[in-house]
């Protein structure tokens, strides 16, 4: 399927690992020109040129904090027209919520809420000027399901897709749309830091708990961020464009209810 996406521009937070790089992969097979985003250079300089001998598009790098204004100025200097956003950061901490401080929380809402809302506010009028935009916030299964230990994400990342819900409705006339996607136990070094943190806190083996996380998804695997960044491209496509203010679980399967 062409999803008629040759030759748009994507700015993808977060890109050099993980679903973010899965993400930018997708894209850039489509023909997507894409500006990556991170904090380290030299992982971002990889990807970069992975990007380009696998897909032949421009890749543009910008090595910087997208949690702060400064990265975000310098993020959109670098790309200030994107066709498609892709909100993405590392999650906050896990860890009992009576141990998460004023200043924790205030981290978690700058980077899972304030950062993608602000930078959707910077760009979504340039994209309904053009009649065309897709916005893809990289979320978590926690906003469906949420998990004791996140009380962080689960928060930070609720409150953004509550505000994603109202503003998709307003911006849809326009060809511009706005979802988000929700992963579940991905292959990927945030899913590996996290059973490590549950391991301390379970006085368990890594490795035990690892495992224990994998035999919980219906699927009998972790998924794999080329899959996830392949869902990505999809709701960026011409054929999505009737699609918006949706929560995109890809889980595997794991979360067990019917709505």
């Amino acid at each position: 399927m062409d999803l008629g996406l040759k030759g748009k521009t994507a700015l993808v937070c977060a890109a050099s690992k993980g679903l973010g790089k899965g993400c930018a992969f997708s894209l850039a097979r489509e023909g997507v020109n894409v500006t990556i985003l991170a904090r380290g250079r030299e992982a971002l300089e990889a990807t970069a040129d992975e990007i380009r001998k696998a897909t032949g598009v421009k890749v543009t790098v910008v090595a910087t904090d997208i949690t702060t204004e400064a990265g975000r100025k310098e993020a959109l200097a670098a790309c200030p027209s994107p066709d498609i956003l892709i909100n993405n950061a590392g999650g906050p901490p896990p860890g009992d919520f009576r141990e998460f401080t004023h200043d924790m929380w205030i981290a978690a809402l700058e980077a899972n809420m304030l950062t993608p809302i602000d930078l959707i506010k910077s760009t979504v009028d340039g994209m309904i000027a053009r009649k065309f935009g897709r916005i893809v916030n990289i979320t978590s299964s926690a906003v469906k399901s949420p998990v004791d230990i996140l009380g962080l994400s689960n928060g930070a990342r609720s409150g953004l897709t509550g505000f994603v819900a109202g503003v998709a409705r307003k911006t849809v006339a326009h060809n511009v749309t706005i979802n988000n996607l929700l992963p579940g136990l991905f292959d990927t070094d945030r899913l590996k830091s996290s059973s490590a943190a549950a391991a301390k806190m379970q006085g368990k083996p890594v490795e035990e708990v690892h495992a224990t996380r994998k035999n919980t998804v219906p699927a009998g695997r972790f998924g794999h961020p080329d899959e996830f960044g392949d869902a990505c491209a999809y709701l960026c496509s011409k054929q999505a464009g009737y699609i918006t203010g949706m929560n995109f679980l890809i889980d595997g399967g794991a979360y067990p209810g019917t709505f």
